[in-house]
């Protein structure tokens, strides 16, 4: 190594070990284990110090450039007139045209000014009206280094939608700027963030039992009541910022600061998250900052002419697994644009947080693509964790917690285990307030898929149910969209297929699939619900065991819309049993409300007997006990408690509303006795039929 490189190695680590995190020795007291690479944390956090002390310095702070959407894109001013500003690094030549011009391409010309940022300023019509009328299409103009003129939508635009008059396939941008009469006005303050957070995963477009794309407002007036009666208190939305292809369900993003126009209007978005609001839900994003779609004339793809812009160039910017490009977070642009992207949501339409998608993708060079991850240090600290993403995520975190303490929420997507990714970033971490419990609902496949019900391993599945880092929330799930997509089958198919389309009428005989596929849905859901995590999540419709999968109109199933809806009329009618999993599902989320065991300590997992397929624990008080096994019940089963008295059944699988057989009586009393068991000071003895849950608390 010349001097020159150890000189600057030296001095940007003495400058990252200046600025190191200030509550680091806090991550050291949570896992020791990474003292070892303390001077790597650091390093990470210099890098994220020195951004913001540049943000500080030269952007007004980031409170102001977080809110760049206010200079950046298309603007109509108080006294009509239009000021537009763009980043076009590569560009000659930038222009506004559209509707209001006749759609003459090179009439309004931006004017160059440095960084490679182009303004222009287009006079009111005279009488103070608007020279862009509202809700009319618009589109820039690029003069590309070859000299070529090529038509591309402001990556700063609010709305895109594709043209009625079918010009083309593909959308253009739609200048939102209605007047003040037609703006929604929200009506609700936002909730604070839950300490025990159950969440419903859901998208707009499915949520009807019809054959079409369902809208904001049906959502709104339709399924918010359903998500608040069943006893969650958020609400995660997929797919809401604008994708042009509908069956990439919303995970190829090709307008960021748009929420998608197949719904609706950005004021009805608004009225459905006011509404959420005033139930008492909040509301969640799916938010796509790990790539963005590869479309060029309706997404922000070459946007300038070159390949790069707000990605990397050559083989670096693209994913070839997902077919899209990938942001290159060094940039000062780049960064400007996405913490813009996530201020404005929270700004203009009041939401509460976001689930980051592709975090794997983000944080390492080789995006996780066959990566096995082995749980190895060195692995999260060596050289294929990319600093600029984890930088990026740094600051992301860090500007909605500064700024919006009291209700924001984020969860990472992350399969890796990334150390500290959910501590603050004064410790060193990424900042995110939970992480996904991505092995949970492998787990559960693999026992329906691979397993016999006698092979069920108990002490498997609490291992891994249990098994994430300490001070780490995480959100725990037995299935979400993933294993709802075509292809894959809910828990609901893997347990009672096709007779789920012949025999859930209670009309018809219980056969012993279908008793089979209530109990163990049940058991799965509270297992995974009450031992898993610091959090939970639904998707939608699979609180009831919805029959069938999901797949988007494409050419592959002739543009069908029949299993892009969610049938909740199955769940509606009383004479089938889809209403006993959806009433399981409520109890179990009003019990938690009463109780809050997903804010409370992880539980102390006190017995787990192969042979018996029992599994007992003890978690915020509540006593839990679930019988794995296929046709063995066992009265009076010895169960350690820890704190003595009177425990009574406040929750039963077996009880007749949910499907069960009644077997459990709810109004027994178990007294403890003083002998110790199983590592608690005490026990109880309870009846526990085969493929039951019970959940016990001290009445006393």
């Amino acid at each position: 190594m010349d001097n020159g490189e150890s000189e600057q190695e030296g001095k940007g680590h003495n400058e990252s070990m200046q600025h190191g995190a200030p509550e680091i020795q806090q991550l050291f007291k949570l896992d020791g284990y990474l003292h070892l690479h303390e001077r790597e944390i650091n390093r990470r956090y210099g890098c994220f110090s020195s951004i913001l002390r540049d943000i500080e310095q030269y952007e007004r702070g980031l409170d102001q450039f977080t809110k760049s959407y206010e200079q950046f894109g298309i603007h109509a001013m108080p006294d009509g007139t239009i000021h537009c500003r763009e980043w076009a690094p590569a560009a000659q030549g930038v222009f506004l045209f559209g509707d209001f011009n006749n759609w003459k391409k090179t009439e309004y010309p931006f004017k160059e000014g440095k960084y490679g940022k182009w303004d222009l300023v287009i006079p009111s019509n005279g009488d103070g009206k608007c020279a862009v009328p509202h809700g009319t299409f618009i589109k820039l103009g690029i003069i590309t280094k070859s000299g070529e003129f090529v038509e591309r939508i402001s990556p700063w635009i609010r709305y895109a939608t594709q043209p009625k008059d079918e010009r083309n396939v593909t959308y253009d941008g739609v200048f939102w700027n209605p007047p003040a009469n037609e703006r929604y006005k929200f009506k609700h303050s936002r909730p604070k963030k839950p300490a025990s957070l159950r969440i419903y995963e859901a998208h707009v477009g499915i949520s009807s039992p019809e054959g079409r794309v369902a809208t904001y407002d049906y959502f709104t007036d339709n399924v918010l009541p359903r998500i608040h009666r069943q006893g969650y208190n958020a609400v995660q939305l997929m797919a809401i910022m604008e994708h042009v292809y509908y069956a990439s369900f919303g995970y190829q993003v090709t307008n960021f600061f748009a929420v998608s126009s197949r719904y609706g209007t950005p004021e009805q978005f608004k009225r459905l998250v006011d509404t959420a609001h005033s139930l008492g839900l909040s509301v969640l994003l799916d938010v796509v900052h790990s790539h963005a779609s590869k479309n060029v004339l309706d997404g922000i793809n070459q946007f300038d002419g070159s390949n790069s812009c707000f990605f990397h160039d050559g083989g670096k910017g693209n994913h070839d697994l997902w077919d899209s490009r990938l942001f290159d977070y060094a940039k000062w642009e780049v960064m400007r644009f996405l913490l813009s992207d996530l201020r404005w949501f929270v700004e203009e339409y009041q939401v509460d947080g976001y689930r980051f998608d592709g975090v794997t993708s983000m944080i390492y060079h080789s995006h996780g693509i066959g990566h096995g991850f082995s749980g190895d240090y060195n692995e999260y600290f060596g050289l294929n964790a990319d600093t600029d993403s984890l930088v990026y995520l740094m600051l992301a975190n860090h500007m909605l917690h500064t700024l919006y303490p009291d209700n924001m929420i984020t969860i990472a997507e992350d399969v890796s285990g990334m150390p500290a990714l959910c501590r603050p970033v004064s410790e060193g971490g990424q900042g995110f307030d939970y992480r996904l419990g991505m092995a949970i609902p492998d787990k559960w496949i693999e026992c329906l898929k691979e397993l016999r019900d006698e092979e069920w391993s108990v002490g498997n599945l609490v291992h891994t149910l249990t098994n994430r880092r300490y001070g780490e929330k995480t959100i725990a799930y037995a299935e979400s969209h993933d294993q709802a997509l075509v292809g894959d089958k809910t828990l609901a198919f893997w347990l009672m297929d096709k007779e789920m389309y012949t025999n859930m009428s209670v009309l018809t005989e219980l056969t012993a699939v279908i008793d089979r596929g209530l109990a163990l849905h049940k058991m799965i859901r509270l297992l995974t619900h009450s031992l898993g995590g610091e959090g939970w999540l639904n998707f939608i419709g699979n609180e009831f065991g919805h029959p069938e999968w999901l797949d988007f109109p494409r050419v592959g199933n002739n543009q069908s819309y029949h299993y892009a809806r969610r049938q909740f009329n199955l769940m509606d009618d009383e004479l089938l049993r889809y209403k006993f999993l959806s009433r399981f599902d409520r109890a179990m989320n009003l019990l938690e409300d009463k109780h809050h065991w997903l804010s409370s300590n992880p539980a102390w997992v006190s017995w787990k007997h192969e042979g018996d397929k029992v599994i007992a624990y003890e978690r915020a008080g509540l006593v839990f006990v679930f019988n794995f096994h296929t046709h063995q019940s066992f009265a009076d089963y010895k169960v350690g408690v820890e704190v003595p008295g009177k425990y009574m059944v406040v929750l039963s699988s077996d009880s007749e509303e949910f499907g069960g057989h009644q077997r459990v009586d709810m109004k027994s009393e178990f007294f403890t006795f003083p002998e110790g068991y199983a590592g608690r000071r005490n026990h109880i003895c309870v009846y526990i039929p085969c493929r039951v849950a019970l959940v016990l608390a001290k009445t006393d």
